[in-house]
């Protein structure tokens, strides 16, 4: 389960700059990419961090950083939808998977946190 979500957060990355590059964006929308550029490579990046954690708390803390850059990255994405104007299948994808990989990443920690506090 754990290199699943992490090959998803990968993949979803890696889909999305394949993207923006054969996109033709105007040059005062270039913040916003590179916006959601940095935060989806986010939660990938933390996922892997979390695996070479020290210490179940430090593990837990990096998953919480995963869940808020997925978080965030639904934000920026649904800013590029409504404010480009972007009706986008492949934009919706990129919405729907960062969705349900933060689900995923949510129930992880409140398993955690559930068996800790046993």
């Amino acid at each position: 389960m754990a290199s699943d979500i992490k090959y998803r957060s990968y993949k979803v990355s890696v889909d999305f700059l394949k993207w923006v590059r054969k996109e033709k964006f105007e040059i005062d929308d270039k913040w916003l990419i590179r916006q959601v550029s940095r935060s989806i490579a986010s939660i990938g990046a933390n996922l892997v961090e979390a695996q070479n954690s020290s210490s179940q708390k430090e593990f837990l803390r990096y998953n919480e950083i995963s869940l808020k850059s997925a978080n965030e990255t639904k934000y920026w994405l649904c800013l590029m939808r409504d404010g480009f104007e972007i009706n986008s299948e492949q934009l919706k994808y990129y919405i729907k998977e960062t969705d349900e990989i933060s689900k995923i990443i949510a129930k992880g920690i409140i398993s955690l946190k559930q068996k800790t506090q046993q």
